[in-house]
């Protein structure tokens, strides 16, 4: 188990849980990173902020502080 924020660009995996109950983790639940959903990390910028994603057939965008509360399972 990782946190999102520290996979590697083209890793795939599955989401386990996103940690807390504020603003942040809800929007983030609704957003579509909810316990067992399979992603791919599509790219990270240059400066390491954002990252971005691929869940549910569409691309999502996250910071690095908000990746950093979504633990994952890596996937062969």
């Amino acid at each position: 188990m990782t946190a999102l924020a520290e996979a590697q660009v083209g890793q795939c995996g599955r989401v386990l849980q996103v940690d807390g109950m504020d603003e942040v983790a809800i929007r983030l639940l609704e957003m579509g990173l909810t316990p067992g959903v399979e992603f791919e990390l599509l790219g990270i910028a240059p400066l390491g902020d954002p990252i971005e994603i691929e869940i549910r057939g569409y691309r999502l965008s996250l910071r690095k502080s908000e990746a950093a509360r979504v633990t994952i399972e890596l996937t062969a």
